[in-house]
């Protein structure tokens, strides 16, 4: 059957192409690049802002309005509000404060949840002769690793193991349960960069093997440098992710080799639990990293690990 000359066929695929824009820009319907940060000498009062672009200046929120929240979470929580409230303050171009001026924090703290990949890049799998998972393996780190994007990550006394992860991770806009696939990105409020430090003695060998204890110690997920909205990325699952140590490249690899996409991992986790606004999610780490390497390496007091994913930025953390 033909429509006007247009077939069922060309029909159905346009009828996809208007779902997808529609759930994509549900949820954040701008690209923004929104941060956390607080003033210089002002450590105890956080702020929401708006980057002008990378790196360039930032639009305080609460000082463009201020019936603005003074958290993520909380901004995140007001839902459309908040983010049409963002995208005039970036127009508007007023209250920037200049980046030598601010510290910039993790984009979220205090979560609810912070949710966690395993085994989530093929060519993670091969370096450890893995087989590819069937369904996402799941697992979590305590909220309280969460540090800033150029925060000191803390060497614990209790490990001698500690290893690098550069991973993609993203945060939930709006409340979920049972989400389904084709409507997930609409509960996604951006991306950010993360590093899913991990003590893999304790991880692979003690605590019953269990990964949680591993994963957890204080300043164990650098995030940031900010929250890219889904808009403002052209592919998500096309992007260059690397890790540095002290310079030198130790992961690079692609989000394409990811197993399980963003779509896939908000409808399978939202089947156990209730996503809310400012969860994290990590997504996984490609080959590289310390501890499948001959000799194994691991960090060291002084080292410096730089993690990049193309289109969203780096965080850059020192390790004390």
């Amino acid at each position: 059957m033909r429509i006007l000359g247009i077939s069922q066929l060309s029909l159905r695929r346009l009828n996809a192409v208007f779902s997808a824009g529609t759930i994509r820009g549900t949820s954040s319907s701008a690209a923004m690049r929104l941060v956390q940060f607080c003033h210089k000498g002002g450590e105890g009062s956080v702020r929401v802002g708006v980057e002008q672009a990378e790196g360039q200046g930032v639009i305080d929120l609460k000082a463009f309005d201020p019936s603005m929240p003074s958290t993520m979470r909380e901004f995140l929580e007001m839902g459309q509000k908040g983010m049409d409230c963002a995208k005039r303050a970036l127009s508007s171009g007023q209250h920037v404060v200049s980046r030598s001026d601010i510290r910039l924090l993790s984009p979220v703290t205090g979560p609810e949840k912070v949710v966690c990949v395993g085994m989530n890049y093929k060519d993670h799998c091969l370096e450890q002769n893995a087989p590819i998972p069937k369904e996402p393996i799941i697992f979590s780190k305590f909220p309280s690793t969460i540090t800033g994007p150029y925060d000191d990550i803390i060497l614990p006394e209790e490990s001698q193991e500690v290893d690098w992860e550069v991973e993609l991770a993203f945060v939930i806009g709006r409340k979920g349960k049972h989400i389904k696939e084709e409507e997930a990105l609409s509960y996604v409020a951006g991306f950010t960069v993360a590093n899913d430090v991990s003590a893999r003695d304790w991880q692979m060998k003690r605590n019953g093997k269990q990964w949680l204890l591993g994963k957890t110690f204080d300043t164990f997920c650098p995030l940031g440098p900010a929250l890219v909205t889904t808009t403002a990325l052209k592919d998500v699952h096309k992007l260059g992710i690397r890790c540095l140590v002290n310079g030198a490249a130790v992961q690079d690899s692609n989000t394409s080799q990811l197993i399980f996409h963003t779509e896939k991992l908000v409808a399978w986790v939202s089947q156990f639990v209730t996503l809310c606004p400012g969860d994290v999610f990590l997504t996984g780490t490609p080959p590289g990293v310390g501890v499948f390497r001959n000799p194994p390496v691991f960090l060291k007091r002084g080292d410096v690990v730089e993690c990049q994913i193309d289109e969203i930025g780096s965080i850059r953390n020192t390790v004390v």
